[in-house]
């Protein structure tokens, strides 16, 4: 079986933070951001952790999520007091600067065997209908042996997800194949594009991301930046997690919304053949942005 083992893995509470809607029993709740703490200035991070107190469900971290050098230490003093409080319900993916101390090491250790195997960090996981895809996306890593076609990373992702051919997918990770940021060679990562042939070859939906400190989502796309709304999936960058703001440039093709003023996390609503999504400010900011969308895997109609 492609999934990788996770022994501690964590509950997993059915829960929105949209009062008085009522959630079925397959209905799951993701939510989250990256790009979250500095240790010269937690105010970001301790008012995103405020939003997530009053969101039950599963939390994404999406990569850099203890700045400057992702060392256990900094994990320990700036991500343990505001992220850290919900460490048993988040399912994490090391960004850039998790590496930045002597191959992710100090981030390993903190998750303690909830973040994938070590040298690797890459994992998946099912919300009911909803098969989650944790990328590591550090194609830089020699731990990691790139991120190129026939990879060991590449070739995990095909057989999990042809393990589980008729769910719903999301997979998320640090970096963007697609983004507007300012300086494009920070943005735009090319060397994913294998990732997302797969993903869309299995009929994934959504794909999110980090790395850009902005929140910026495209309309549906085939892997090479086309616009496909039958097939196509989703990318949402929500680098929005507290860390500081860096600026867009102009729009890239099928860019539909974006901001990059407001920190926040994004609510994802999983339920059986579609999704919706809202990104939450923080207190005292008015960006917003919600819809929702139709799984590509419809579910088959119950037997007789």
């Amino acid at each position: 079986m492609a999934q990788e083992p996770d022994a501690k893995r964590p509950m997993t509470p059915r829960a929105s933070s949209k009062a008085g809607e009522k959630m079925t029993p397959d209905t799951f709740t993701l939510v989250g951001a990256g790009d979250i703490v500095g240790c010269s200035n937690m105010s970001g991070a301790e008012a995103t952790a405020k939003l997530i107190d009053s969101i039950l469900g599963t939390v994404f971290a999406a990569g850099d999520l203890a700045y400057e050098d992702g060392t256990y230490e900094e994990f320990q003093k700036c991500y343990g007091p505001t992220w850290g409080r919900f460490k048993a319900r988040t399912r994490p993916t090391p960004g850039n600067h998790e590496y930045i101390s002597s191959a992710a090491t100090g981030y390993f250790r903190y998750w303690d065997g909830q973040a994938g195997d070590p040298g690797k960090g890459y994992y998946s996981f099912d919300l009911g209908p909803w098969h989650i895809v944790v990328l590591n996306t550090n194609c830089g890593s020699k731990e990691l042996g790139g991120c190129a076609e026939g990879s060991p990373q590449e070739t995990w992702l095909k057989q999990d997800l042809a393990a589980h051919p008729s769910a719903c997918t999301l997979a998320y990770g640090h970096h963007a194949l697609f983004s507007s940021g300012l300086f494009p060679k920070h943005a735009e990562h090319p060397e994913l594009r294998a990732f997302w042939q797969d993903l869309y070859e299995a009929h994934a939906d959504l794909i999110l991301a980090g790395h850009e400190h902005s929140y910026e989502r495209f309309a549906p796309q085939n892997p090479e930046g086309n616009l496909d709304p039958e097939h196509g999936i989703r990318e949402i960058v929500v680098g929005t997690g507290g860390r500081s703001h860096t600026p867009l440039g102009y729009a890239k093709p099928n860019s539909e919304v974006r901001d990059d003023k407001t920190y926040g996390v994004l609510e994802l609503t999983l339920s059986p053949g579609k999704y919706l999504w809202q990104f939450i400010p923080i207190a005292g900011k008015t960006f917003r942005d919600s819809g929702e969308g139709t799984c590509h895997a419809q579910p088959a109609p119950p037997k007789n």
